[in-house]
């Protein structure tokens, strides 16, 4: 009997879980750990909760997990209540599936002022993660920057843009739907550092502004290249462009009505977050392309704003005595295998790249290579020994089954039309899981 362990709940988590299904059936005992009491990992705190079609797929996730030779172990945190060397003492293989949960610094100055957030934890924040319950934002000024040109900072922009009414059936948690119903923002600048043809934004995403009922977003025609231009894009980069082109086109009175300004804000580079203690306004250089590359002009402009969020890319989470990749934050690795049994996969392997499904591949592929290397397995206990270092520990994991019964909690909890009002407290979900 072949014996992994999987650390990490999210998609690459259960994505090589199923790998491992499917390569060893019968023969593998999995064992996925994870430092939260919930699983599913960006799928519960990092998926926009007006998508919820996308946090559907953790129903695949769930079959996995159910599966008699797959065991949670959530709420154990590694190298607080077990060492990753303990673990490959334990198990064939240790396979690190943390994702990437934290922020990539701006290297601005100014950029611990209060109200200037990272991505991770604002939409932590509104996500419900433990973590970032207690970030209190503050949502009483009038212009918000949102640093970045991929979909999360479209993300960011829209639940700061929807009304009340627009996150009905969403899994926003209270505190957050509260403090957006108080906001006084009236002005989102998007700041992107090239010009619409070197976005990373997808047309779905793009498309979702267009029908906000009190925001409406704002692209300077002046910023687009010759539309003959737009053929060489890959399709669905000329989609998003497109829908980047219909906003340009918009009459002036189709925004005015319009609460909300959204402005895309291209060959604009943030140099300094300027204030007193707080946020006042964001320096930025105009740009210009050289080669796809932006290049400062010189010129430079304050835009006034009272909180900016940068969604520029994350990093993975070191842990002690695994070798990290510091210039591309993430483990050290050479094609998932970061010494002998022990392995990554995912945003931890190869950097925050890639769509959720990316990771499905990811994992059949590190099995792959722990196929070659383990062979029969070697005899270790695995989680037989983990339950007996456990017990003697005082460690007392959340299991799947108790997972449910706060899925059962969160259920009874929601607002009228949410699927769920999250506990965003690990004692809540604990005591939830002790029904």
């Amino acid at each position: 009997m072949r014996q992994i362990a999987i650390i990490g709940s999210g998609p690459a988590g259960y994505y090589t879980a199923e790998a491992a299904l499917k390569q060893w059936g019968e023969d593998v005992q999995v064992d996925v750990y994870d430092s939260q009491p919930v699983p599913f990992g960006l799928i519960r705190t990092g998926v926009a909760p007006d998508h919820q079609s996308i946090k559907a797929v953790s129903r695949r996730y769930e079959a996995t997990a159910l599966t008699q030779n797959v065991r949670f172990l959530g709420n154990v945190m590694i190298g607080r209540d077990i060492t990753v060397a303990e673990l490959e003492t334990l198990y064939d293989a240790v396979i690190l599936a943390t994702g990437a949960p934290l922020d990539r610094k701006l290297g601005l100055p100014g950029e611990d002022l209060a109200n200037v957030f990272g991505s991770a934890s604002f939409v932590g924040w509104y996500n419900g993660h433990p973590g970032f319950a207690d970030l209190n934002p503050g949502l009483s000024h009038h212009t918000a920057v949102v640093i970045g040109n991929g979909n999360v900072a479209l993300d960011v922009a829209r639940i700061l843009a929807k009304s009340q009414e627009e996150f009905a059936g969403s899994d926003i948690v209270g505190h957050a739907l509260n403090a957006l119903g108080e906001a006084t923002i009236d002005r989102i600048v998007i700041l992107g550092r090239r010009g619409p043809h070197q976005i990373t934004m997808t047309p779905k995403e793009l498309g979702e502004l267009g029908h906000l009922s009190r925001a409406c977003p704002i692209v300077d025609p002046a910023d687009f290249p010759d539309a003959s231009e737009d053929d060489a894009l890959e399709p669905g980069q000329r989609k998003s462009v497109n829908h980047l082109r219909s906003f340009a086109a918009r009459a002036p009175e189709e925004c005015s009505a319009k609460a909300i300004k959204m402005e895309f804000d291209f060959f604009a580079a943030p140099r300094a977050i300027q204030g007193s203690g707080k946020v006042e306004s964001v320096l930025v250089e105009r740009t210009e392309l050289n080669d796809s590359q932006s290049v400062g002009t010189g010129e430079t402009y304050e835009i006034p704003a009272g909180l900016v969020i940068a969604c520029i890319g994350y990093q993975t989470s070191r842990i002690p005595d695994v070798p990290f990749d510091e210039k591309a934050g993430r483990f050290a690795n050479e094609d998932g295998r970061i010494r002998p049994a022990l392995y990554c996969v995912g945003w931890s392997r190869r950097g925050p790249t890639g769509t959720i499904g990316t990771n499905r591949p990811d994992g059949f592929a590190i099995i792959e290579k722990v196929a070659q290397d383990i062979g029969e397995g070697s005899g270790k206990p695995g989680g037989e020994g983990f339950d007996a270092l456990a017990t003697e520990r005082g460690i007392k994991p959340v299991r799947f089954r108790d997972w449910k019964r706060i899925e059962e909690a969160e259920a009874a909890n929601a607002r009228e039309g949410s699927p769920r009002e999250k506990f965003v407290l690990v004692q809540e979900m604990i005591s939830a899981a002790q029904g």
